[in-house]
């Protein structure tokens, strides 16, 4: 448990704090000390993954989105099927749409973008 709270407070701190509200923040916080041992195996094993390099770290993916992209980060997903890991990430445009991107976890490839007005967002 600690591990994981230590990884979401070093990410928010460096990353995300400017862009999300405190409440979001604070409901990271309460779900990371919701979370079960089970959970906990499951974070770490995906720690392990990102140290020997199997699973892009989501700092560079949130790099990336910052470099092209003009928005608040909303929500962050970390999911896994059969093996495979997938980011997904919404963000917040300046006219309220909201945009959902799709990253491979293994090679951070975006794999699909879903959302409203998503040129607007684009950096020149």
């Amino acid at each position: 448990m600690l591990t994981l709270l230590r990884y979401w407070q070093r990410l928010l701190c460096m990353r995300l704090r400017k862009a999300l509200p405190v409440n979001v923040v604070a409901a990271v916080f309460a779900i990371a000390l919701a979370g079960s041992a089970i959970g906990d195996q499951h974070w770490e094993a995906l720690h392990s993954e990102v140290r020997r390099g199997d699973v892009v770290p989501l700092e560079s993916i949130l790099d990336w989105l910052e470099a092209n992209y003009i928005g608040e980060v909303i929500e962050v997903e970390i999911e896994r099927e059969d093996g495979h890991v997938e980011y997904e990430i919404k963000l917040l445009g300046a006219q309220n749409q909201v945009v959902e991107f799709e990253f491979d976890g293994h090679s951070g490839q975006l794999m699909k973008i879903e959302g409203v007005r998503i040129n607007e967002m684009r950096r020149q």
